[in-house]
């Protein structure tokens, strides 16, 4: 009940409203022991002789004890059930301690029953009173809240809670005292809860849920299982995806238990979760084999996983870290939050944490950190991954993922580092593109020191395999994000292209725990699950931001999904094996593979080869020592390098084409 009475109650200050339940509450001792006498003895009571004497006590012991149990700091709008508690063990001492007084003061004329029931009145009226409060000025708080935050005469959007466990119910509590979200019905699998009640909504099957997106115009479900698997919550949003709403959750109980993010901090739905993909449990012994107590060195450690790489060594206790980075933006992002971390988790704050600016084409700086800093264990995650841009600029991806392996592999071996492990790409089986050869001709320099034995007694190398990382630089998540949040479209390259994908915590843990099984040499494939067609990806994202596909099935739809082609060197289908030769270890998720290897003595020529190609940016000799080397490797396109003059005699006539059409005619 909106009243001027109301707004005039919430503008007074803390302390006269402190003052207005004292009074109430002294007024309710009066009351509640004055109603205990009518109650018993059946008549309108009229106190007589000592007995006003209790009555003035009444007040004078109540008060001290509600305020020591806190009842006059409490903010009686957001009161939760919880406080009936705190007010019934407030009443309850009140009670025992006035019958105490009323036995001690040998006053007679006072029934023993008088004390239940002045308990019972006091519990009515206390309770009663706040919650009275509460109903009636909750909502006129929030709207009054809401329309100072934003813009006047806006109110709450209506929403429905899917899941009406503990977590539901925390939540709409939640934000029923917020200002942005009313919850107006719980959604839940549970047929034992259907039609029942929790705090005054009702929890309905989801085949309602068209039922309330029509009575209510809701636009937004959100998921309240934060204790559910990642399959599950991929089962309930496949369920969600026909109904035109946009589907928000909880963060994780991991979470919010470490204080990451507020209970209540509703995030849009993890792409994680739409894969279904339930993560393995890490072997502890594999994932600390090569980081406890000991030097440890990641490179590209500002990347997609390179980072992920970090946070998850400085969990492992490592005694040094070295970031090796040739981004200064990437470096500086890094190291602050693993300062930041290490800051708050006790077994890391003496942990040393080194920054490096440097390039893995520069081989004597890459050797002289790991001299400087003992290194024992390098991920050498630094390469150049995005296929187009590979594509026009070959020769810095020869310098960088090939020559750049090369000389952190030789810094390793002049150093003494016991493992080093290659993060590797499925782009590298069978590529059609410079990227995907270029790691493969990474791998293969691996392979090839391996075989030799004064190094494999020094270093032990290993690659680990692996296809598209989610939400990693470059990915089509973030991509997708973008153009939705833009109104589209959405572009797709090809209706048919499908690719692997895996969460960037996952890929992380299983290159630590892959490095640890190698025994020199080894090439590691991880199990990415099924593939995923790249066209029902971005479906699923358009249809749980609450929007609809719009084709020639549905005209009205909002975001349009546009085929654009194959970018060059880009597949229909990425693999992860070259043949068939493969063994399981002693981890599920992860497989090792025995793949043809390149003589040392021959690498070497072809490494001489390839080096006086790109100095003379001859791409052409470049593409033939790759395809020589590399088994499969068939360009899809020509060499698209943008230095080249035909690439700058092309840009030269589009620039000319868009400068005449901005021209006045």
């Amino acid at each position: 009940m909106e009243t001027p009475l109301s707004h005039w109650f919430i503008s007074l200050p803390r302390r006269i409203k402190a003052m207005i339940l004292i009074s109430a509450d002294t007024l309710f001792a009066l009351l509640a022991f004055w109603t205990a006498f009518s109650l018993r003895l059946g008549v309108f009571y009229l106190p007589k002789g000592a007995i006003w004497l209790l009555f003035a006590a009444a007040p004078v012991i109540a008060l001290p004890i509600f305020l020591k149990f806190g009842l006059y700091r409490a903010i009686v709008r957001y009161i939760e059930m919880r406080a009936m508690w705190t007010i019934v063990q407030a009443c309850t001492l009140y009670a025992l301690v006035f019958a105490l007084i009323i036995y001690l003061s040998g006053i007679k004329g006072v029934p023993r029953t008088v004390t239940p029931l002045n308990w019972l009145n006091m519990i009515m009226l206390v309770a009663g009173s706040r919650y009275f409060i509460r109903w009636w000025l909750g909502d006129i708080y929030s709207h009054i809240s809401s329309d100072s935050r934003f813009d006047k005469g806006r109110y709450k959007k209506k929403v429905v809670i899917y899941g009406a466990g503990k977590a539901g119910v925390q939540l709409a509590a939640a934000l029923d005292h917020g200002s942005e979200f009313k919850p107006v019905a719980f959604i839940d699998d549970d047929v034992t809860l259907h039609r029942q009640k929790v705090n005054g909504l009702r929890i309905y099957p989801l085949t309602s849920l068209s039922y309330l997106i029509d009575r209510h115009k809701l636009a937004d479900v959100l998921l309240a299982i934060p204790s559910a698997s990642r399959s599950r919550k991929s089962e309930i949003i496949r369920l969600l995806e026909p109904y035109a709403v946009h589907v928000m959750t909880m963060p994780g109980l991991e979470d919010i238990a470490q204080g990451k993010v507020k209970f209540d901090a509703l995030q849009e739905v993890e792409i994680d979760d739409l894969l279904g993909r339930d993560p393995v449990p890490p072997d502890v012994n594999l994932l600390s084999a090569n980081i406890y107590g000991k030097s440890v060195m990641v490179t590209g450690a500002g990347g997609s996983i390179g980072s992920e790489i970090c946070r998850q060594i400085v969990q492992l206790q490592p005694r040094l870290i070295v970031l090796y980075e040739l981004c200064e933006y990437g470096l500086y992002s890094i190291e602050k939050e693993l300062l930041c971390h290490c800051a708050k988790t006790e077994n890391t704050k003496t942990l040393k944490i080194i920054s490096v600016i440097g390039s893995v084409k520069d081989g004597t700086r890459v050797e002289r950190v790991c001299k400087t800093f003992d290194v024992q264990t390098i991920y050498h995650a630094a390469a150049y991954k995005h296929v187009p841009m590979v594509e026009k600029n070959p020769g810095e991806a020869v310098w960088n993922n090939i020559f750049g392996t090369l000389n952190t592999a030789k810094a390793a071996i002049n150093t003494g580092v016991e493992t080093f492990v290659l993060i590797s790409t499925d782009k590298a089986v069978r590529p059609t593109n410079t990227m995907g050869a270029t790691k493969r001709f990474a791998e293969l320099i691996l392979q090839a020191l391996s075989q030799i034995g004064e190094y494999a007694q020094k270093t032990r190398f290993t690659m680990v395999r692996f296809g598209n990382v989610l939400d990693s630089s470059g990915s089509v998540v973030p991509l997708f994000r973008e153009q939705i949040a833009k109104g589209g479209p959405v572009t797709v390259t090809d209706p048919r292209i499908i690719r692997y994908f895996m969460t960037i915590p996952e890929a992380a843990q299983l290159v630590i725990q892959a490095g640890a099984l190698g025994q020199g040499g080894d090439v590691f494939v991880l199990d990415m699950g099924e593939p995923i067609r790249i066209v029902d990806l971005a479906k699923r994202m358009i249809h749980l931001s609450g929007l609809e596909v719009k084709d020639q099935n549905r005209p009205n739809g909002e975001i349009e999904i546009s085929y654009i082609g194959l970018r060059p060197g880009e597949k229909l289908y990425e693999e992860l094996l070259i043949g068939e030769n493969v063994s399981e270890t002693v981890h599920k998720r992860i497989l090792r593979a025995e793949e043809h290897v390149i003589p040392w003595a021959d690498l070497e020529s072809l490494l001489a080869k390839l080096e006086n190609a790109t100095k003379e940016e001859d791409y052409e000799t470049v593409r033939a020592v790759l395809k020589n080397a590399v088994t499969g490797y068939k360009p899809q396109c020509e060499v698209q390098d943008l230095l080249r003059k035909h690439n700058l005699a092309e840009v030269t006539d589009l620039t000319k084409v868009i400068l005449a059409k901005k021209k006045p005619a």
